[in-house]
C-alpha cells in the first residue's frame, strides 16, 4: 500500500513496517522497490540433473554454472524468496502447475511466519555439557534448555513460544537470533548452566568447552563389551570399559561368561545393575568416557585377593577409545602401569575405529497454522487432513519434512538438507521458513484449494528475481516423494 510521500507500507507481518523509497523493512526481506512492496531476495527454484538433457549443470567439473535457470531441466519452485500469505486470506504467492512422471500435480508455495517453532539440537559427545533441563544461554539470556541424552548424543530443546514471546523482549530477540543463525547452518556458541559451552553448527563437530570433540561413543561400557569381547579374550585378565552411563567389566559380563573367562575380583564403585554392569561410577565430567575420572584406578573400590592374582592384566578404556590404559597387578595386587601390549593395541583402535565422527544434528521444529493452510485451501482442516493422509507432500526448501503424527501439522526438517539461507525472520519476534505442499492437480480441486489462483510452471520461470540451484544430494526429488 503506498502513501503519497513514496512510503510503502508492508503487510507482510504483523509489524507493518513503513518503508521508505529504496530502504528494507525490519526483516530486510522486503523493500520499497520503484514505490513497490518487493519480496527483495529472488525465487529460487530446485533443478535436476536429466539423462539426455542438453545442460545438466549438476554433473562433476560443472562447477562454473551461474545459478541461472536452464531450460528443459525439471524444476521444482521452492518457498525461499516467495513471500507470505499473511494476513491469512490470502492465496498463498505462489500455486504452481507442474506435471511429473503424467500426474498433473499442483505445488503451494510460501514463506511461513513460525511463532510456534523451535530447534532440536543433537550433539555427539560423552563429554558432560549440563544437568537435565539446565537453562542453555546466549549472551546470558535462556533460548532452551538440556533434555533427555541419547545414545551417545546429548540433546538440547531450544527456542519456543515461550521463550520468543513470554519472557523480556531481550530474551525473544536473542531466542529468535539463535534459532535463525543455527537453521541457516551458522555457528552459535551457548553456555549450560552448571555446565560446558558448546559451539554449535550443523554438520559439524561440536566445541566443547574450547576441544573439537572429533568421535561419538561406538556405545556404551556393556555394549563395547559384548562387541570386543572376544577379541580380548586370551589377550587380558580384565577389561574396564569406563562410561558415564553403563560402565562394563568383561570377566562379570555376560560376554565374558560365555567366553569362560575366570573372575578377575576387581569390583568397580557404583551400582551393580546386572552381572558387569555398574551405574553412577562417577559424577558427569569432561574425563573418561564422559565422567570427573582423570585416573581411571579411581573407580576401582577393591581387589578381591580370594579371585585376583599377582600378574594379572588389567585393560582400563573409554567408550571413544581416545583415553586407555594397561596395568600389571603386583605381588601385593596393586595395579602397575605398563606399555600396552601391539594386539591390545590394536583392538584399542578398533573401538576408534568404530566411533562414527562426532557431528551437531539441528532439526527445525514447527506448527504449520492457520496463514499456512489458509493460503493453500479455504477449508484448511482437509488440508490437514490431506498431509495425514500422505496425499500431500510437505517440504521445506525442498527438503523432506517429517510430519509427526497426532493433531496439526507439527513438522521437522533436518535444516543441513535445505538450501544455504533458507530461513528468515521477522521481527515480532519468529522465524520464517519456506514450505512447499504438492499433491495431484485433481486432489487440489476436492480440497477447496485456491484453483483460480494456479499458474503454470513456465510463467512462473518467466519472472524475474529469479535463481536456481540444486538440491542436496540425499534428497528425493521433490516432487517424487521418497523415489529417486
Amino acid at each position: 500500500m503506498s502513501e503519497d510521500d513514496g512510503i510503502v507500507k508492508c503487510d507482510a507481518c504483523p509489524v507493518l513496517c513503513r518503508i521508505r523509497p529504496g530502504k528494507t523493512g525490519a526483516c530486510d526481506r522486503y523493500g520499497n522497490f520503484d514505490g513497490r512492496l518487493t519480496r527483495m531476495d529472488p525465487l529460487l527454484v530446485l533443478q535436476a540433473a536429466r539423462e539426455g538433457a542438453g545442460v545438466v549443470p549438476f554433473l562433476e567439473g560443472a562447477r562454473d554454472w551461474d545459478g541461472s535457470v536452464v531450460s528443459g531441466v525439471p524444476t521444482f519452485v521452492t518457498g525461499i524468496g516467495s513471500g507470505t500469505t499473511y494476513p491469512d486470506y490470502k492465496p498463498a504467492p505462489f500455486i504452481v502447475a507442474s506435471r511429473h512422471d503424467n500426474v498433473d500435480l499442483v505445488t503451494v508455495v510460501s514463506e511461513g511466519i513460525f511463532s510456534y517453532c523451535g530447534v532440536k539440537v543433537k550433539i555427539d559427545t560423552d563429554r558432560y555439557l549440563g544437568p537435565e533441563q539446565a537453562a542453555v544461554r546466549v549472551d546470558g539470556e535462556q533460548i532452551g534448555h538440556v533434555t533427555t541424552a541419547e545414545y551417545g548424543s546429548q540433546m538440547l530443546a531450544l527456542g519456543g513460544v515461550r521463550h520468543l514471546t513470554g519472557g523480556s523482549k531481550k530474551e525473544g530477540n536473542a531466542t529468535c537470533d539463535a534459532m535463525l543463525r543455527l537453521c541457516n547452518k551458522e555457528a552459535v556458541e551457548v553456555s549450560i548452566d552448571g555446565g560446558a559451552r558448546v559451539l554449535i553448527q550443523s554438520a559439524r563437530p561440536p566445541v566443547v568447552n574450547g576441544e573439537l570433540e572429533e568421535r561419538m561413543r561406538v556405545g556404551c561400557g556393556s555394549a563395547t563389551i559384548g562387541m570386543f569381547a572376544k577379541q580380548w579374550h586370551g589377550l587380558a585378565d580384565e577389561v574396564i570399559v569406563v562410561d558415564d552411563h553403563i560402565t562394563g567389566v568383561l570377566t562379570e559380563h555376560q560376554a565374558g561368561r560365555y567366553l569362560d573367562m575366570k573372575p578377575a575380583g576387581i569390583r568397580v564403585r557404583g551400582r551393580r545393575s546386572t552381572p558387569g554392569r555398574y551405574f553412577q561410577v562417577a559424577e558427569p565430567g569432561q574425563g573418561w568416557g564422559g565422567t570427573d575420572v582423570e585416573n581411571p584406578l579411581e573407580i576401582i573400590e577393591r581387589i578381591d585377593p580370594k579371585a585376583a592374582w599377582p600378574g594379572l592384566r588389567l585393560l582400563m578404556v573409554s567408550t571413544t577409545g581416545e583415553d586407555s590404559a594397561w596395568y600389571v597387578l603386583d605381588e601385593k595386587l596393586r595395579p602397575v602401569p605398563e606399555a600396552m601390549p601391539g594386539p591390545i593395541v590394536k583392538v584399542v583402535e578398533r573401538i576408534a575405529e568404530n566411533c562414527e565422527p562426532a557431528l551437531c544434528s539441528v532439526l527445525f521444529m514447527a506448527g504449520a497454522g492457520g496463514s499456512l493452510r489458509a493460503g493453500v485451501t479455504e477449508n484448511p482442516v482437509r488440508l490437514t487432513l490431506s498431509v495425514k493422509e500422505a496425499l500431500t507432500r510437505v517440504t521445506v526448501g525442498g527438503a523432506p519434512a517429517y510430519v509427526w503424527p497426532g493433531g496439526g501439522i507439527t513438522l521437522m526438517i533436518d535444516v543441513a538438507r535445505t538450501p544455504d539461507r533458507a530461513f528468515g525472520y521477522v521481527p515480532t519476534p519468529a522465524l520464517v521458513a519456506p514450505i512447499e505442499f504438492t499433491m495431484p492437480r485433481e486432489h487440489y480441486a476436492a480440497l477447496g484449494g485456491h484453483v483460480d489462483s494456479i499458474v503454470p510452471l513456465e510463467r512462473v520461470l518467466g519472472g524475474e528475481r529469479l535463481t536456481a540451484a540444486k538440491g542436496h544430494p540425499d534428497n528425493p526429488w521433490p516432487m517424487a516423494g521418497e523415489r529417486r
